[in-house]
């Protein structure tokens, strides 16, 4: 049997969102400790022992912790192979990782409130920012759809690139831009959303949550 799983994530981070997902496509318990992002508890001297660069998520595995949602996500889809989000054929595997990675690596970092508020501390400055990569990001995320049908990003399964995209259109829609520039985006995000796993793991449904 494996350890208990303890999830330290705040309620509107794309990047718990993320995981809990994961947890919840595999039918997974975890014990889920919020982290208040917006009054700093990420940056208390007991959650800094967790997790040292102060971000969430952060899976503890018994006495044992993982941090960023990519290594997270894809431990559990080692460790726990049922409903998988990596793909059994090598190409489409790594197809998912490269659209994954166009979010988690070019895209959401941008928007992080670390890197919001060194930019600037003029609120709409810091909008005009977030729109400006949101929309840099899912263009080039739009385009490499192009070459892909079905409900999904690579086809009529879900996978790790879903798992990344739907909640950064959500930040997308928070943020007013206009998703009818991303056909393909939007479709899957609308899709994915009525998806038992992903409402069971959305922002509105997590402890502390309000508009």
């Amino acid at each position: 049997m494996q350890a208990p799983l303890t999830l330290y994530q705040y309620w509107r981070s794309s990047c718990s969102w993320r995981v809990r997902w994961v947890l919840a496509l595999k039918g997974l318990d975890y014990e889920s400790v919020p982290i208040n992002l917006l009054k700093e508890e990420q940056k208390t001297p007991e959650f800094l022992h967790i997790n040292p660069s102060g971000n969430v998520p952060a899976l503890m595995v018994g006495s044992k912790v993982l941090t960023e949602s990519m290594a997270i996500i894809e431990w559990l889809d080692e460790v726990y192979p049922q409903c998988p989000v990596l793909p059994k054929d090598p190409w489409q595997r790594a197809e998912a990782r490269e659209l994954a990675l166009m979010i988690a690596a070019g895209t959401q970092p941008l928007q992080n409130l670390k890197v919001t508020q060194h930019y600037s501390e003029d609120t709409k400055k810091r909008e005009a920012w977030i729109q400006h990569f949101i929309v840099l990001g899912l263009t080039a995320f739009e385009a490499k759809l192009a070459s892909h049908k079905g409900e999904y990003c690579l086809g009529f399964e879900v996978s790790l690139a879903d798992i990344f995209l739907v909640p950064q259109v959500y930040n997308a829609l928070r943020f007013q831009i206009e998703m009818r520039r991303f056909p393909r985006a939007e479709a899957i995000y609308k899709h994915c959303i009525k998806t038992d796993a992903c409402e069971m793991a959305a922002p509105h449904r997590q402890p502390g949550a309000h508009p």
